[in-house]
């Protein structure tokens, strides 16, 4: 077996994951970055996108995550978000209307704060899009 560590992913609607892991994959601005167990402390950012967790029975978890931090310390990683979503509970038609939503918003030419916002919501939403078709086929 492989070594473990103590994982938790939290988001404002609760625990999402609390347990011994092998591993977890998290996106970040730079692409993936994997977290296994004995790693190096560090904190970091968490960006829109896909979220895998292999657990302590090699078993893997998959969802989608939205913008936040992880923290690694003493074998311990601690995954904070705004939302965690396993692909099942994605409503895809709810998140394409908001893709379509963001997408014409961008087109009026709003303020930079508003062409922001856009941004963000068109990468939650293509992450749920893409994860939920991945995963639910």
């Amino acid at each position: 077996m492989s070594a473990l560590m103590r994982l938790q992913v939290m988001s404002i609607h609760g625990i999402f994951f609390d347990g011994k892991a092998q591993a977890v994959i998290i996106p970040c601005d730079d692409g993936d970055r994997e977290i296994m167990a004995h790693h190096e402390d560090m904190i970091f950012a968490i960006y829109d996108g896909e979220l895998r967790i292999q657990d302590e029975n090699g078993e893997w978890t998959h969802a989608v995550i939205s913008i936040g931090s992880c923290q690694v310390a003493n074998n311990r990683v601690i995954i904070m978000s705004n939302t965690v979503e396993r692909p099942e509970e994605i409503d895809v038609s709810r998140a394409q209307e908001a893709l379509d939503m963001a997408r014409e918003k961008i087109r009026q030419k709003n303020s930079i704060k508003e062409y922001n916002i856009s941004q963000a919501t068109m990468a939650r939403a293509l992450s749920r899009i893409k994860t939920a078709s991945k995963y639910n086929s």
